[in-house]
């Protein structure tokens, strides 16, 4: 009998409710965009969903602007991997801004591979012009 192939899908991507990395339940949306202020603890990244996918092994990266370490050395990339558990999965890939803010503008890239192919990225770019907060970002935007 043939296996079923594993189905990837993007559900959500933008800025996120604070994220807790010990509890269970996925972020919830706040804005869908990939443009983010450069604002401390903003939380961003997506949610992907995999259907038929139990047991597969996900790698992820996150490509960030160049960002130096203590020592003023420019951090490697942040990658990881994790299983899927279940057939239908959700999994959040996301990052939060730390001080000093102004080394953190520029694009961040979310890459997610599943046995050697990108099945999801997506690029969210840190503007320190929303810098000012959630109501300036929306009232640039004629909201």
């Amino acid at each position: 009998m043939a296996k079923h192939k594993a189905q990837f899908e993007i559900t959500s991507y933008g800025l996120y409710e604070g994220w807790d990395n010990n509890s269970k339940e996925l972020p919830l949306i706040r804005n869908f965009t990939t443009k983010i202020p450069a604002t401390l603890d903003v939380e961003f990244g997506f949610i992907l969903e995999v259907k038929k996918g139990k047991g597969l092994k996900l790698e992820f990266t996150i490509y960030h602007p160049d960002i130096p370490d203590k020592k003023g050395n420019i951090m490697e990339p942040f990658n990881g991997d994790v299983y899927v558990r279940t057939n239908n999965w959700e999994f959040y890939l996301g990052d939060s801004l730390w001080d000093p803010i102004h080394d953190k503008v520029g694009d961040w890239r979310m890459v997610i591979e599943c046995e050697g192919k990108i099945v999801a990225e997506k690029t969210f770019t840190v503007l320190e012009e929303y810098a000012d907060g959630e109501i300036q970002f929306w009232k640039k935007r004629g909201y």
